[in-house]
C-alpha cells in the first residue's frame, strides 16, 4: 500500500484514508449513503461484543472492523468523515456531533462537573454565550469571562477550581484574534501546580478559521471544536459539529453523544464528507482572496468607521493572525470573515445607517444575501447585535467587544468586483 504521508493536505481531504475498515473502498469510489438506523447482527453474540467494544473504542486499533449495531453508536459516514476530520487537525480522534452547538456542549460536558468553573474569552458566539449563561449555573458550572487577547489574564481569572480555557479565534463577530501559543504556554505553566486529575484542558473553536487557515492542535491545544454547518460543510444544506482531540477521550465522548442523544444523521455526514470537506481548501483559497479585496474597499471607504480582517496590515491583531493563520504550505490564510461598521456620531446612528445598508442590500444586491450562518458558497451579511447575538444583552454586548453597528460578512465564492459592485451601490444610498 502507498505511503499517504507524501501528498499534500489537501489531497488528503479529498481521499482521506487509502484503506479504511469502516467501508469497503475496493468497490465504491464514493462511499453510499449509510441510510439504515440499526445494523443485522449474525449472533448475541455478535452483538455483545459489539456493545463491549463501545465502551472502549479509543483501545481498538483502526485496522479492525467495527461491529455496528445502532446509529446514534456509530456508522459508516460519520466515521469515514471523522477520521478526515482528525486528520484535518492533525488530532487523534475527532467524535461528530449534531450541530456545533451539540459538540461545544460535549467536550464541556465530559470536562466539567458541577462545582468546576470554565474561564472564556469575553467575545463569544451568542448561542455559546447563552449555553454558559443560562443554562451551566443551574448545575452549579462558572464561567469566567476574561480578556484573552492579554493571556496574562489568565492568571487572575484561573482558580483552584479551573477545568476548561475556552476561546473562539477569530471571535464571533469581532475577528478578536487570541494567541494560542501565549495563552497554552500560560496554561501549562499553571498545570505544573496542578496533580493529573486537575489538570486545565484547553477548547478552542475553530469555525471561523477552518483547519485549511488554522490548527490550533499544533499549537499545544487540547480540543479543537466545529460548527460543520459552516465553512467545512461549506454549502449551507447540511447541520453538523466535531470535536477533535487526543484519542483517550473519545470513550467519554462516545458516550455523551450516545446518551445525550445529539448525534449527526448519516445523511448530513455523507455530503460534508463526500462535496464539503474535499472542497474546503479550494473554497477558502477563493474567499480569502476575495475578502482581502473586499476588506480592502471598505478600509478605504469614507463612509466606514472601521475593518476588523486579520489579513489587513493595519488592523491590531495582524501580527498574532500572520503567526497562526497559515495553511497547508505555510502561507498567510487570514479567512473569509470580515467585521466592519458605518460611520455615525453615536453608536445607535452608526447601527441605524448600517440597518438602513443591510435593507437596501437585502432588497437590491445580486450578489449579498442578508441571513445568518457563514461559511456558504454565497457571501452572507448580517448585524450580530439584533440577530445572532441578540441574546446578549445590549449592554453586555459593548463589554465584550460587539459594537451595536457592527456588520458581520462571510466572503463567498461570486467574483469579487460583483461584490464590491453591489457594496458600493448599498453604500451610495446610505
Amino acid at each position: 500500500m502507498a505511503n499517504n504521508d507524501k501528498y499534500s493536505r489537501e489531497t488528503h481531504l479529498i481521499y482521506g484514508k487509502a484503506f479504511t475498515t469502516k467501508w469497503d473502498y475496493n468497490h465504491h469510489v464514493v462511499p453510499p449513503i449509510s441510510s439504515s438506523t440499526t445494523f443485522r447482527l449474525d449472533s448475541v453474540e455478535r452483538g455483545a461484543l459489539g456493545f463491549s467494544e463501545f465502551e472502549h473504542i479509543g483501545e481498538l486499533p483502526d485496522t479492525e472492523p467495527p461491529i455496528y449495531i445502532y446509529d446514534r453508536l456509530g456508522e459508516p459516514n460519520k466515521e469515514i468523515l471523522e477520521e478526515n476530520l482528525a486528520a484535518a487537525e492533525s488530532g487523534e480522534t475527532a467524535v461528530t456531533f449534531a450541530t456545533g452547538m451539540s459538540a461545544i456542549s460535549g467536550v464541556l460536558g465530559i470536562l466539567t462537573q458541577s462545582g468546576d468553573e470554565i474561564v472564556s474569552h469575553k467575545t463569544l458566539y451568542g448561542c455559546t454565550f447563552s449555553l454558559l449563561t443560562n443554562w451551566y449555573p443551574r448545575y452549579n458550572i462558572k464561567t469566567v469571562k476574561v480578556d484573552l487577547t492579554n493571556p496574562d489574564n489568565l492568571y487572575d481569572a484561573v482558580t483552584e477550581k479551573t477545568k476548561v480555557v475556552y476561546f473562539e479565534t477569530p471571535a464571533n463577530p469581532n475577528l478578536e484574534i487570541i494567541d494560542i501559543e501565549e495563552v497554552v504556554k500560560r496554561v501549562r505553566e499553571i498545570n505544573k501546580n496542578r496533580d493529573e486529575k486537575n489538570q486545565i484542558l484547553t477548547v478552542v473553536d475553530n469555525t471561523f478559521a477552518t483547519p485549511y487557515c488554522q490548527r490550533p492542535i499544533e499549537w499545544g491545544v487540547d480540543f479543537v471544536v466545529h460548527s460543520l454547518t459552516k465553512n467545512i460543510g461549506g454549502f449551507g444544506t447540511d447541520m453538523g459539529g466535531v470535536v477533535i482531540g487526543k484519542r483517550k477521550y473519545r470513550d467519554m465522548l462516545m458516550l455523551y453523544r450516545k446518551d445525550f442523544g445529539g448525534v449527526l444523521s448519516s445523511k448530513s455526514a455523507w455530503p460534508i464528507m463526500v462535496y464539503g470537506l474535499p472542497s474546503l481548501a479550494i473554497r477558502m483559497q477563493r474567499e480569502i482572496e476575495n475578502a482581502m479585496k473586499i476588506a480592502e474597499f471598505l478600509s478605504q471607504h469614507p463612509k466606514v468607521q472601521f475593518v476588523n480582517y486579520p489579513g489587513l496590515p493595519s488592523y491590531r491583531f495582524y501580527e498574532v493572525a500572520k503567526k497562526q493563520m497559515i495553511d497547508f504550505h505555510g502561507k498567510f490564510a487570514p479567512g473569509n470573515m470580515i467585521y466592519f461598521a458605518l460611520k455615525g456620531n453615536t453608536h445607535e446612528e452608526g447601527r441605524e445607517k448600517g440597518r438602513a445598508l443591510m435593507n437596501y442590500i437585502a432588497q437590491n444586491a445580486y450578489t449579498l444575501t442578508l441571513a445568518v450562518s457563514l461559511g456558504h458558497v454565497r457571501t452572507l451579511i448580517e448585524h450580530p447585535g439584533s440577530m445572532t447575538h441578540s441574546m446578549i444583552p445590549a449592554e453586555e454586548q459593548i463589554k465584550e467587544g460587539i459594537d451595536p453597528a457592527g456588520i458581520r460578512m462571510s466572503i463567498g465564492l461570486e467574483n469579487g468586483d460583483d461584490i464590491i459592485r453591489d457594496l458600493e451601490e448599498a453604500l451610495s444610498h446610505i
